[in-house]
This record gives structure tokens, C-alpha cells and sequence, in this order.
């Protein structure tokens, strides 16, 4: 007799790791379920998707979207949507969540987080730890994965680099001597759905860096150099992230308050502490940092090019 496939929840469906991640999902056959606030509008998108309403701000919407459901994948955020209150949103989300998912036996829950700064926390970074944490605490074991930058097009990060990159000429802040270990999309939902297979007792945290170590100079020099670029650059003392955050509205297309918020990130090192997840995977090839950059940079060519033709027919 063959098993069933898992059933999996799939939060944030729309959004751009979830967007992303149905498809390898899919390839490594599980059953799928997609969460949206608004399925309604999701499904005259994505018609053969299944869809359920889901919004973890109204408990009462927890027990449809998890019955019969295996593992949960948790994409939610709430920065950028409900202004200085995000951080006591997500808190609130997570812990309606945990005990959601302990009521309806659901078997694990797999959550995409941030990095642990090697120094003080930003704001937005703090609420992705006590994101974690809430769930790692709950009854249903959790795997809490942490990334930084995603590369790929829709990652807000990716994009204010992308839009810094354009400028003709930079003043470089010291914050920008930090160093991270950006991690494309591919790898990304490929670690996500390697978590959803196992059939942890345990909550535990990983850590999936990409496979190269960078300074936020050194990103910006790179997206320049693929474009055919050379900005001139002048590196100063002064500018702290907080500051630097301000002048950031008028130069990247990204949201605003995002944007502030993962710009004031940057006031120490992001760096992987714990990367074992992938020795369980030793069959799956990172994808070198200069790909995905190269990747990124196709796909947000070809959107613009493709929404050009759009508007013009």
C-alpha cells in the first residue's frame, strides 16, 4: 500500500517566499493546501491551487485552514502592515498558531526566520527571534530556519540593493562594512521542503546560509559590476543606519517602512551560527552567490519588460 502524501499548510501562498515555494512543494509531493487572507481573490489567480481563508490576526479562521493537515509552513509576516505594532502582531499571531496546531494534531511546524545578529537586535530582527520562539516553546515541535538576504526578485532586501546599486555615485556608511551570507530563493524553498519531509520529536534551529560570506559593500559593487556599471563610491564615518533609512525613500522602490526597518538591521554581522541542515542535505548545491544575483536580475528584467508590453497592448 502506498502512503499518503503529507498534507501541508502553506502560509503566506501569495507572498514571495510562498509564491515561490508551491512549486517545489509540489515537485516533492505533497499535498497542499495555500492560505490566504482573501482566497477569493488568490483562487482568480491560481485556479488550480486549493485555497483556504487564513488570517492569523482572527483565531476563528485557525481550525478549517488546519484540519487533517500534517505540517505547517509559516511565511507570515506583519512588518510593513500594521505600522510600530507589527513586532506585538507577530507575537500575538504565533502563540494563536501554536495553539491552533496542537489542537488540530498537526504534526510539525517548519518556520522561515531571521538570523541572530552577533550583536544588539534590531526591532524587526527581535520579532523574528520571539517569532521563534513562541512557536519552539508551544507543543508541536517546530524547525525554525534562518536566513538572511533572500536573492531573488521580490525579496525587499534584494530589491533596496538593487535600487542603491542604480545610483551613479555612493557615500558609503560604515554600516556597510557588515558581512552576511546572502541565500538565493531556490535554496531557500529547497530547505523549506526538505524540513516539511522530516518528522522532527523536537523543535530545533537552523541556520541556511548561502555558500559565500559578503560585506553589504561588496553586494552592491557586484549587482553594479553585473549591470555593466561602475558608481563612484565614497566611503564615510558617519551616516548610521537609523539615518540612512530617512534618505532611502527616495531612492528605492521598495516599501518604505521595510525598508527602514531592514536597513536599521544592519548594525552588526549576520552571520550563520548553526548551518547543519544542509549536511542533511549533502546531494543539494547551494547556489553560488553570482548566480543568483545573475538569476534575480533576468527575472526582474523580464517583469518589467513583460508589464511594459501589458500597459502598451
Amino acid at each position: 500500500m502506498t502512503p499518503r502524501a503529507r498534507r501541508v499548510l502553506l502560509t503566506g501562498a501569495t507572498g514571495f517566499v510562498g509564491s515561490y515555494a508551491f512549486a517545489t512543494l509540489r515537485s516533492a509531493g505533497f499535498e497542499l493546501r495555500c492560505a490566504s487572507r482573501n482566497p477569493k481573490s488568490a483562487r482568480q489567480r491560481h485556479p488550480e491551487r486549493d485555497w483556504v481563508r487564513l488570517d492569523v490576526e482572527r483565531p476563528e479562521t485557525l481550525g478549517q485552514a488546519l484540519r487533517d493537515i500534517d505540517v505547517v509552513i509559516y511565511l507570515v509576516h506583519a512588518m510593513g502592515k500594521h505600522g510600530a505594532d507589527y513586532a506585538e502582531v507577530e507575537g500575538q499571531a504565533a502563540r494563536a498558531l501554536a495553539r491552533a496546531a496542537e489542537d488540530a494534531g498537526v504534526g510539525h511546524i517548519v518556520y522561515l526566520g531571521g538570523v541572530e545578529p552577533a550583536g544588539p537586535a534590531s526591532k524587526h530582527l527581535r520579532s523574528r527571534l520571539e517569532t521563534g520562539r513562541i512557536l519552539r516553546e508551544g507543543e508541536v515541535p517546530t524547525l525554525e530556519l534562518r536566513a538572511g538576504m533572500i536573492v531573488g526578485e521580490g525579496s525587499e532586501s534584494w530589491q533596496i540593493c538593487c535600487d542603491l546599486a542604480r545610483l551613479p555615485a555612493m557615500i558609503l556608511p560604515q554600516w556597510l562594512r557588515t558581512r552576511s551570507q546572502p541565500v538565493a530563493i531556490e535554496d531557500v524553498v529547497h530547505a523549506l521542503s526538505f524540513a516539511a519531509g522530516l518528522q522532527p520529536e523536537a523543535s530545533a534551529v537552523y541556520d541556511i546560509p548561502g555558500p559565500e560570506t559578503v560585506t553589504a559593500r561588496e553586494i552592491l559593487e557586484r549587482i553594479a559590476e553585473l549591470r555593466g556599471a561602475h558608481p563612484w563610491m565614497l566611503e564615510v564615518p558617519f551616516l548610521s543606519p537609523r539615518i540612512s533609512g530617512y534618505w532611502l525613500r527616495l531612492v528605492t522602490r521598495a516599501d518604505y517602512g521595510v525598508a527602514r526597518e531592514l536597513i536599521e538591521g544592519l548594525t552588526s554581522d549576520l552571520l550563520a551560527a548553526n548551518p547543519e541542515l544542509w549536511a542533511q542535505m549533502p546531494e543539494h548545491c547551494r547556489v553560488p552567490l553570482p548566480e543568483a544575483m545573475r538569476r534575480a536580475l533576468e527575472r526582474a528584467a523580464q517583469s518589467s519588460s513583460s508589464l511594459s508590453s501589458a500597459s502598451s497592448s
